[in-house]
């Protein structure tokens, strides 16, 4: 059960917001000032919902008493100034009074749910050679991968794991398999866009002998070679349609029939499916069964491309240094402050691979103890444009506003400069932290702007 403390001085008010949260089965605590907060085990608390305004120590001051327990604070006082002043002291969000209930259970599930995330501990996946090691990444997009790793895995349900070409789609696919109930049977990984569309019916569903010309003995699929365990297609928006047709009928029915034979046989089989393209889109455009797509996508996984994981580059890349240097024995190197700004800066179109072989290339370059910016032979950027001057008057007029949400300025604020400001300048101006940046981003449907380069 999640505890709640409420932190609010008027009883009238912290009774029946206890009330509220207990209908909803949170353990609720009360405490009516600052200082009676504080006497009190703040890290036993899931979430604290404070009052701004309270009799001695503002409810502000909580936040550093309780961190890393997230603050919600509440304020009669709706303006923009207050609401940004409470973020920028690292509330986690906030709800003027008088709220709506609906509203505010809604923003305290949200927050309990991403705390929630935020505890995942990363899976340990064995890669090939035995060599077992945790997923890498701590940003909260990671988080919330591992969470839905977690409680997929066992469900023995189909999965789509959608991302972009190089952010670790079958590296998903073998956690998911490793946590099953079906991690001792075979895990058989397939990419679709690897086989010739003339073979890959028979590399899946196997034949007789005679089936076709060159089928000189029967051969076994590789659906069937999975059978008890986890079959892995990789790029399944590249499949034929004939091929789509055979798989819907595994999925429908658990049955294959390999080509050229009469027969068919029962397979049990754990479908983990991955793409980067957009299957829907394809399915509208007849090149993909709008009946398959519905039956792979009992449960999907979102995998964040590289450029949107910004606090996880550098980690990833040290991991990946070790081990090209241990490729090619280069123990001790190590990149140059300019270089790892540059991995840090540079987009990453082709995610975790590129910035593999990017590494790769520093190793093999490097002349000294250390990587430099040219070893790694990124792409150059193109002079970020400088943000236009403010307009004079323009703090007055917002001030003035006090009625303006915080949601409204901050979805006018980011339209208006995110195409001069890197994420890091907006979520300063903001004084939010970047986390929070692109959690806000999430939540109000506001895409991050595609940051283009030049060609090397």
């Amino acid at each position: 059960m999640r505890r709640i403390l409420i932190v609010e001085d008027e009883a009238i008010i912290r009774s029946a917001l206890r009330r509220l949260l207990e209908r909803q089965s949170y353990a609720v605590s009360e405490a009516g000032s600052a200082e009676e907060a504080r006497a009190l085990a703040l890290d036993e608390f899931d979430l604290i919902i404070s009052d701004l305004r309270l009799s001695g120590d503002p409810g502000t001051a909580l936040i550093a008493a309780a961190a890393p327990i997230p603050v919600l604070i509440m304020t009669s006082y709706a303006s923009m100034r207050s609401a940004v002043d409470a973020l920028k002291l690292g509330a986690v969000d906030y709800v003027a009074k008088p709220f709506d209930h609906d509203e505010l259970l809604e923003t305290v599930a949200r927050i309990l749910h991403q705390r929630a995330s935020l505890e995942s501990v990363p899976p340990a996946v064995t890669v090939e050679g035995g060599c077992r090691q945790p997923m890498i990444g701590d940003c909260t997009a990671m988080q919330q991968v591992y969470t839905r790793i977690s409680k997929t895995a066992p469900a023995d349900v189909t999965v789509l794991i959608q991302g972009e070409s190089g952010t670790g789609k079958e590296l998903v696919a073998r956690a998911l398999h490793q946590q099953s109930k079906r991690a001792g049977a075979p895990l058989i990984c397939v990419n679709c866009a690897a086989i010739p569309e003339t073979l890959i019916e028979s590399e899946l569903f196997g034949h007789e002998k005679g089936a076709f010309t060159g089928a000189s003995a029967a051969r076994t699929g590789l659906v069937e070679a999975a059978d008890g365990g986890t079959l892995f297609l990789d790029e399944i928006g590249e499949l034929p349609l004939d091929a789509q047709a055979r798989l819907l009928r595994v999925l429908q029915e658990g049955e294959i029939r390999k080509i050229g034979s009469v027969e068919t046989r029962h397979v049990d089989v754990r479908l983990i499916a991955a793409t980067h393209r957009d299957l829907r889109a394809l399915s509208k455009s007849g090149e993909f069964r709008l009946d398959l797509y519905y039956r792979l996508n009992v449960m999907q996984i979102d995998l964040p491309p590289l450029r949107e994981r910004e606090d996880d580059v550098l980690k990833i890349a040290d991991i990946l240094l070790e081990k090209a240097c241990k490729r090619h024995g280069r123990e001790g190197l190590r990149l140059s402050r300019a270089a790892r700004q540059d991995l840090h800066d540079y987009p990453w179109p082709g995610n975790v691979r590129e910035l593999e072989n990017a590494l790769e290339r520093g190793v093999i370059l490097a002349e000294g103890h250390l990587i430099h910016s040219d070893d790694l032979g990124l792409a150059p950027s193109p002079p970020r444009p400088t943000p236009a001057p403010a307009t004079p008057g323009a703090s007055e007029d917002s001030d003035a506003d006090g009625d303006l949400s915080l949601e409204d300025y901050f979805q006018h604020f980011v339209l208006e400069h995110q195409d001069q400001m890197s994420e890091t300048e907006l979520a300063q101006k903001l004084g939010i932290s970047r986390k929070n940046l692109w959690e806000r981003r999430q939540r109000l449907g506001i895409p991050r702007k595609k940051t283009t380069r030049r060609p090397s």
